[in-house]
C-alpha cells in the first residue's frame, strides 16, 4: 500500500483516466482522507467516473491501486465503498487471462497491483461491520484466479474461517461462494443457516443449468422466500448481485421461477421478490401470462407500499389484454382499485380497460386518463359518442405531449364519431400541442372545412420535418392533390431534413401518385442506416407496386430486431414469403422464448407482433 505522502512520486501527467491526462487523481485520493463528508462523496463518486469507467479501466488505474488499498485501510466509515472500488476495477471474466494481449492490457496491471497489495486487506475480512466483510469478500474474488499458490493458500484459510464462525449468515454464504470458485466441494444443502443454503443451491443451479432438479428449485423456493435484511448486496465480479442473479438463474428455466415466485409470494413476497421475478418470467419466455397474472393478483395483498401496488398493477395492465378472457376475479379486483381516489386507480383502470371490462367506461367518464381511454377505444369501439366527447373535453382542457397523443390516437377506432373532435384537433395543430398526431387525423377525418385548410397549410410551413410530412400527408389525402405533397417529401429527402427514414414511411397513402420521387427513393435501397433501407423499400412498393426490388432488401433485413420486425411486417404486406427465410420464420413463430424485448410507449408487445407476422408469412403460398 502506499499512503497520500507518496502520490507526488507516480507521474500521472503521463497517464490517462477517461476524460483525459489523470493530473486530479492524486487530489482525488488526498481527499478521501478528508473529514468532510461531502468532500469524500464527491472523490469518491468521481474516481468511480474516471479511473473506471462504464467497465473499462486505463493507465492511471492501476497506479490508483495501493493509494486506494491504503485508503480502504484508513478511512473511517468509507471502507466498504473503497474496497468494491477495488474490486470493480479488478473485474474480469477468467477466460480473459488466457487471451494473448492479457498482460498488457490495464485490466491485467490492476489485478497486478491488487494481487500485491491483498495480503495487507485481508484484516478488512474480519472487520466488525459486515459490509465491509462481504465487499473484502468480493475483493478476494476479483483476483482468486490469479493468486500465486502460497497467497492462495493463506486466503482460503482466511475465508475459511470466516464461512466456518462469521456470525452473520450472509457472510458465510458470501465465504462459501469464493471458496466454491476455489475448487471446494461439496456443497453444504444441510447447513444450519438458510442463507447458506441458498448459495449452496444457487452455485449448484449455475453449474447444473436449467432444467434445475426439484430439490434445488424446493431449497431456492424455501430459503429464498425471505431476504436478507441488510442493505449491502454488493455485486459479485461479473456485475451481478446475489439477488439479481438468482432471479436471472430462475427465469432461464420458467418452470422453477413459476414455482419459487409462487412459494414466495404465499410467504408474504417480502421485498416484492416474488412479484418481480413473477415479471421477468412474462419478458423472457411466452405465453405463460395466464399463470404469471394469477401470481400477481396473489401478490397484490401483499405489496407494502404504493410505489410496490402501482408497480403490480402496471405489469397486471401490461399483459392483461393477452388472455383470452380475463377472470371475474382478476377483474373485480382491478375494478375495486380503479374507482378509489388513491395513486393506484390510474393503473387499474388502464388494466380495467385492456381486461376489456366495460365497467372501465362508466369510470372513464366521470374520470378520463388518456391511456386508458385509448385502450377503451380499442376494446370498445361501439361507445365511439361517449368515448369521444371525453376526448374533446381532455384536449379542450389543454392535454399535451403523451396524453394528448394518446387521447388523438384513440380517435381512430372510434369511425364517425370521431369526427366531432374536428375543432379540438385543430386547436392542436395551431398551438402546436401533439401536433403531427392531430394532422394526420385530420387527414383521416375525410372533411376539408377552410379552417382545416388553413391550419394544415401553416403546418405545411412548420420548421419541425415530422410535422410538414404529416400536414402534407394530410392534405392530400382531403384533396386528392399531389403536388403540396411531392413538392413537400421532395424538399425533405433531398435535403436529409429530420430522420430520412420517418419520412419515407409517410409515403404511403400517396402511392403510385409518389411515382416522381422514385429517383430519390431509390439509391436509399442501399443506404447505410438499416432503417432507411427498410422503408424505402417500403416505399419503393408502394410507389411502383412491383415487389422485385423491395422484397430482397427487405428479406434481407427480416429477423428478431425492431427493423426485422419492420420488415417483417412489409413483407407480410406485400404478401411474399421469400424461401430462405422460411427456417428463420419458423424460429419467430415456434421460439418458447420471446425473442424481441418490451418497448416503452408501445401498446403492443413487439414480440407477440412478431409470432404473429412470422406465422402470417408462413401461411403464405
Amino acid at each position: 500500500m502506499k499512503s497520500p505522502a507518496e502520490l507526488d512520486t507516480v507521474p500521472w501527467r503521463t497517464l490517462t483516466h477517461a476524460y483525459g491526462p489523470a493530473v486530479d487523481v492524486p487530489d482525488l485520493i488526498r481527499a478521501l482522507h478528508q473529514g468532510d463528508d461531502t468532500t469524500v462523496d464527491e472523490a469518491v463518486h468521481e474516481l468511480y467516473g474516471n479511473i473506471h469507467h462504464q467497465g473499462t479501466v486505463y493507465s492511471a488505474s492501476a497506479p490508483a491501486v495501493p493509494f486506494l488499498a491504503h485508503a480502504a485501510r484508513h478511512v473511517p466509515g468509507r471502507r466498504a465503498e473503497l474496497l468494491m472500488l477495488l474490486a470493480t476495477l479488478a473485474d474480469h471474466a477468467p477466460s480473459d487471462t488466457g487471451s494473448p494481449h492479457w498482460p498488457l492490457g490495464p485490466v491485467a496491471e490492476v489485478c497486478t497491483e491488487l494481487c500485491r497489495v491483498l495480503p495487507e486487506l485481508l484484516p478488512c475480512l474480519t472487520d466488525t461491520e459486515r459490509p465491509v466483510r462481504r465487499a473484502a469478500l468480493r475483493v478476494v474474488a476479483a483476483v482468486a484466479d490469479l493468486l500465486p499458490a502460497e497467497l492462495r493458500a493463506s486466503v482460503e484459510e482466511r475465508v475459511g474461517e470466516l464461512y466456518a464462525g462469521d456470525p452473520v449468515p450472509a457472510v458465510r454464504a458470501d465465504a462459501l461462494v469464493v471458496l466454491h470458485r476455489s475448487g471446494r466441494e461439496p456443497l453444504p444443502f444441510d447447513s444450519a443457516w438458510s442463507e447458506v443454503r441458498l448459495a449452496a443451491a444457487t452455485l449448484a443451479a449455475e453449474r447444473s443449468g436449467p432444467p434445475y432438479p426439484a430439490e434445488l428449485v424446493t431449497i431456492l423456493a424455501e430459503d429464498g422466500a425471505e431476504p436478507d435484511p441488510g442493505e449491502d448486496d454488493f455485486p459479485w465480479p461479473g456485475a451481478d448481485t446475489p439477488e439479481s442473479h438468482l432471479t436471472g438463474l430462475l427465469t432461464d428455466d420458467p418452470d422453477a421461477a413459476l414455482a419459487v415466485a409462487a412459494h414466495w409470494i404465499d410467504a408474504g413476497d417480502l421485498g416484492s421478490r416474488g412479484s418481480w421475478l413473477a415479471r421477468q418470467i412474462t419478458e423472457v419466455w411466452r405465453d405463460r401470462e395466464p399463470e404469471v397474472l394469477d401470481l400477481l393478483l396473489a401478490a397484490l395483498p401483499h405489496q407494502r407500499d404504493t410505489r410496490s401496488l402501482v408497480h403490480t398493477l402496471d405489469v397486471i395492465g401490461r399483459w392483461v389484454d393477452l388472455l383470452p378472457e380475463p377472470g371475474d376475479e382478476l377483474r373485480d379486483t382491478l375494478y375495486d382499485y380503479a374507482r378509489t381516489d388513491e395513486e393506484t386507480a390510474r393503473p387499474a383502470l388502464l388494466a380495467l380497460a385492456r381486461s376489456r371490462d366495460p365497467r372501465s367506461l362508466e369510470l372513464l367518464l366521470r374520470r378520463p386518463d388518456a391511456e386508458a381511454v385509448r385502450a377503451a377505444a380499442t376494446a370498445f369501439p361501439e361507445a365511439g359518442d361517449e368515448l369521444t366527447a371525453v376526448i374533446r373535453e381532455e384536449l379542450s382542457a389543454g392535454a399535451t405531449g403523451n396524453a394528448a397523443n394518446a387521447l388523438i390516437a384513440a380517435l381512430e377506432p372510434l369511425g364517425a364519431p370521431a369526427r366531432q373532435a374536428r375543432p379540438e384537433l385543430v386547436e392542436c395543430l395551431r398551438t402546436r400541442r401533439a401536433a403531427v398526431a392531430a394532422a394526420r387525423q385530420l387527414g383521416l377525418d375525410g372533411a376539408l372545412t377552410g379552417e382545416v385548410s388553413s391550419v394544415l397549410r401553416e403546418a405545411g410551413r412548420s420548421s419541425d420535418a415530422s410535422l410538414r410530412a404529416a400536414a402534407a400527408v394530410a392534405h392530400y389525402r382531403l384533396t386528392g392533390d399531389p403536388v403540396p405533397a411531392l413538392r413537400t417529401f421532395e424538399e425533405l429527402l433531398s435535403a436529409a431534413q429530420g430522420p430520412t427514414h420517418w419520412h419515407l414511411g409517410r409515403l404511403q397513402p400517396l402511392g403510385s401518385t409518389a411515382a416522381p420521387l422514385l429517383p430519390l427513393v431509390e439509391p436509399l435501397l442501399t443506404a447505410r442506416y438499416e432503417w432507411t433501407r427498410a422503408t424505402a423499400a417500403e416505399a419503393h412498393h408502394w410507389i411502383t407496386g412491383s415487389p422485385d426490388r423491395a422484397a430482397p432488401v427487405l428479406a434481407e433485413l427480416a429477423g428478431p430486431s425492431p427493423v426485422g420486425l419492420h420488415a417483417l411486417k412489409a413483407l407480410a404486406a406485400i404478401g411474399r414469403t421469400p424461401e430462405e427465410l422460411r427456417p428463420a420464420l419458423r424460429a419467430c413463430a415456434f421460439s418458447p422464448r420471446r425473442l424481441l424485448g418490451d418497448t416503452p410507449f408501445s401498446e403492443d408487445h413487439e414480440d407477440e407482433e412478431l409470432r404473429a407476422v412470422a406465422w402470417r408469412l408462413l401461411t403464405l403460398v
